[in-house]
């Protein structure tokens, strides 16, 4: 964690709701993030490391068995081995989801999109990022055939540019609407017609920086913000049109940053969207956090009045899990709240954009408390 995060420490009792939701399931999710954490296997984003603390209780997980754990065990694992701090700074939640979207094996003449593959020459510079033309920071480079490195295409120069110098196609979408989204998103579903689907993880980006193109809608005066919304988005880009040079097409290409997948049929992608940490997501209980200030596995109680359930905001109080990052999550009090999959999950996700307080359970060794 951060030194420079501003923490008030509280006690649980300061956390009402905390005792009547039911700890099982994020002690879970917690204890699939242990097993990452012990296993030292790499992120596919790498993170603040965890510390000797956190590992400690990770192996203390490992060594419960999940299926007999009552709630109120998962409660005192919690109470017993972390110690809360509330984050002074204004917290603020989005959310996402994992789309499932129909997809063609070829092209034809209404699917022809392609769903890019990572290509060779990307490297990721997680450690080591380099200058782009701008002086903006890139954490992907292009290595040349000298072995030197260079800034990798944003998105317009892929997709504008020669047919031959454009990333493999794993499939083909009906549109770029839905690829941006799924982009946005970092993983997806493929539904082909006989029925099969193809799960896709994220497999890289070009590393130039993200930019919000719902923002950019409501900043020009096209969305009004209180309208803004995962369909209203779609709409307003196909509204501007989408073909090459089209000014929708141009305004996606005003997000610069550029994602790759993989096809990922491995058994831990049955369970759900691989996350940044390496593990399948759950639904309301992952979350997305900023992984410059935050180790992957830190639990977070989040509470706010948010579109969760429903179109109508009602209060959250949950506890989550960080397990996985994102361009778009920057500050210590941010968090994207993992949805789920499908149409509905996408609808509501698309509505959150709200407020929320956060506090963050930090190990009681290194956190100063008694274990």
């Amino acid at each position: 964690m951060a030194a420079s995060i501003d923490l008030e420490p509280v006690g649980f009792d300061t956390i009402d709701a905390l005792f009547r939701d039911d700890l099982r399931e994020p002690f879970r999710v917690f204890r699939r993030s242990a097993g990452i954490i012990l296993s030292k296997a790499s992120p596919l984003r790498s993170a603040l490391p965890a510390d000797e603390a956190l590992a400690r209780v990770c192996r203390s997980a490992l060594a419960r068995d999940e299926a007999t754990l009552s709630s109120d065990a998962a409660l005192d694992f919690f109470a017993s081995h972390f110690r809360p701090f509330r984050l002074r700074a204004p917290g603020f939640v989005t959310a996402y989801y994992e789309p499932v979207v129909e997809a063609r094996e070829a092209p034809d003449a209404e699917f022809r999109t392609p769903v890019p593959a990572r290509p060779a020459d990307l490297v990721t510079l997680n450690d080591a990022p380099i200058l782009g033309e701008a002086g903006e920071t890139l954490t992907s480079a292009r290595r040349r055939p000298d072995g030197g490195l260079e800034p990798y295409p944003d998105r317009r120069a892929l997709e504008d540019g020669p047919r031959e110098t454009r990333p493999a196609p794993i499939a083909f979408l009906r549109d770029r609407v839905e690829l941006f989204l799924i982009q946005v998103q970092g993983s997806a579903r493929l539904r082909f017609p006989d029925g099969r689907e193809l799960p896709l993880t994220y497999d890289g980006r070009n590393g130039r920086p993200y930019t919000s193109i719902g923002r950019l809608l409501i900043e020009r005066g096209l969305v009004p913000q209180g309208d803004m919304s995962l369909d209203r988005l779609k709409a307003e880009i196909r509204a501007l049109g989408q073909e090459d040079g089209a000014p929708g097409a141009r305004l996606m290409q005003e997000n610069r940053s550029f994602v790759f997948f993989r096809a990922d049929s491995s058994p831990e992608r049955r369970d759900g969207p691989i996350g940044g940490e390496g593990c399948a997501l759950t639904p309301l209980r992952s979350i997305a956090v900023d992984r410059s200030l935050w180790s992957y596995g830190l639990p977070f109680w989040i509470a706010g009045t948010l579109p969760w359930r429903s179109a109508s905001a009602e209060r959250f109080e949950r506890l989550m899990i960080g397990q996985d990052t994102g361009s778009a999550i920057l500050g210590p009090a941010r968090a994207d709240l993992f949805f789920g999959a499908g149409d509905r999950a996408g609808a509501l996700a698309g509505l959150v954009r709200h407020a929320a307080e956060f506090t963050v359970l930090l190990p009681r060794e290194a956190s100063g408390g008694d274990e």
